[in-house]
C-alpha cells in the first residue's frame, strides 16, 4: 500500500448556496474526485473554506429550517432554528451540512479533522 499525499483545497463560499458548497467539500474530503478513490480508505484532501459567513440561503431556509437533537429523556426533543445557529457561529451551519453528507462510519471523524472553516 502506498502512502497518499494530501493536497490542500481552498473553497470560497461567497454568494454560493450552503448545500452546493457542502457537496464540493464532502467530495474533496472523501477523495471521490481522485482516480485512486476507494470507499474503504480515507484518501481525501485537506479542505479550507473561506468566507463562510457570506453564504447564500435559497428560499426561506434561514427562517424555516430547524436543527433537532434529543436528550434521550422522555419529551427531550430540542429544536434550534438555523438563524440562531448562524448568528452565533456561521461556520457551524456549514460544518453540520458537511457532516450529514459524509458516510456514517469510522472514517467520518478523520475526514472532519481535515476540514477548516473560516468565517
Amino acid at each position: 500500500m502506498t502512502t497518499q499525499t494530501r493536497q490542500t483545497t481552498e473553497i470560497d463560499a461567497t454568494d454560493q448556496a450552503v448545500g452546493r458548497v457542502a457537496t464540493q467539500i464532502a467530495m474533496a474530503l472523501r477523495g471521490k474526485n481522485k482516480p485512486t478513490f476507494a470507499p474503504n480508505l480515507d484518501c481525501g484532501d485537506i479542505v479550507v473554506v473561506k468566507n463562510a459567513s457570506k453564504v447564500k440561503f435559497t428560499g426561506r431556509k434561514l427562517v424555516q429550517k430547524d436543527y433537532y437533537h434529543h436528550t434521550q429523556h422522555p419529551g427531550g426533543l430540542r429544536r434550534t432554528p438555523m438563524k440562531k445557529v448562524f448568528d452565533n457561529d456561521p461556520t457551524e451551519v456549514m460544518r453540520r451540512a458537511v457532516v450529514k453528507m459524509l458516510p456514517k462510519n469510522r472514517l467520518r471523524n478523520e475526514m472532519m479533522k481535515r476540514l477548516t472553516i473560516e468565517a
